[in-house]
């Protein structure tokens, strides 16, 4: 049985069923949940500065697909090679995103889960003028910021641009990152966090320093974002 299911799982035909429908699923929690901004004028404050490296929590990014509202928002999402970042994958780029597959993790495993090319590859899409998004955790250490995403904006030039998105109606999973499963029918946030800039210079000191700026950042928009629906409880889980 084991293995007729990690065969299932496995296979092209169900990774793009499942794709899909994970992607309509989205597409009906966008459209069927009323969502406020903050700031307001946040795409004001963004679009001149684009491209850019849009940053958010692990487990919090089944409606990132949705920030790109216009034609020149073009974007790319960084997502891993496991198993899982198939239908990931396949329900982004049906979204209208870019994939860029690979790690972000700067660790041990860096070479080995493809990190090299992935982090060349994102450093070429926002030469290219496409924003690039990636979750700022380190791998199986939820909430903790690493430095793959300054190292990226040290690299390229790019803002990073910190955001967490929440809605009132949602499943949370018992999983490493708390995975939110956003629901339709509710109220939802976009919060924009303080815009990071990272000089070309920046030594392991001014590295680590903005590596906990980015960290603290995320968790006050999302703190922000569940207080915005109603649900201020949940910011320390989600």
């Amino acid at each position: 049985m084991k293995i007729l299911i990690r065969d299932l799982l496995r296979s092209s035909w169900f990774q793009r069923a499942v794709g899909f429908l994970t992607a309509e699923f989205l597409r009906l929690v966008w459209l069927t949940n009323r969502f406020s901004f903050d700031p307001p004028e946040v795409y004001d404050i963004v679009e001149p500065q684009m491209p850019a490296i849009f940053a958010f929590w692990h487990g919090q990014h089944f409606l990132t697909p949705f920030i790109k509202t216009k034609e020149i928002h073009r974007a790319k999402v960084l997502i891993s090679r496991h198993r899982d970042g198939e239908f990931n994958a396949i329900a982004a780029e049906r979204l209208g995103i870019g994939t860029i597959r690979g790690s972000g993790d700067h660790g041990s495993a860096f070479h080995r889960k493809g990190g090299v090319g992935a982090f060349k590859e994102m450093v070429r899409a926002l030469e290219q003028g496409y924003n690039v998004a990636l979750t700022a955790d380190v791998p199986k250490r939820s909430r903790i910021a690493g430095l793959g995403i300054i190292m990226l904006a040290r690299e390229s030039g790019r803002p990073i641009m910190p955001f967490a998105m929440a809605t009132s109606r949602f499943l949370r999973l018992k999983n490493w990152d708390r995975t939110t499963i956003n629901l339709p029918f509710g109220r939802g946030a976009l919060v924009g966090g303080e815009i990071i800039m990272v000089p070309p210079d920046a030594g392991v000191e001014a590295m680590e320093e903005l590596r906990a700026r980015l960290e603290a950042t995320l968790n006050d928009a999302t703190a922000r974002a569940y207080a915005q629906v109603g649900r201020p409880e949940e910011a320390a889980h989600g």
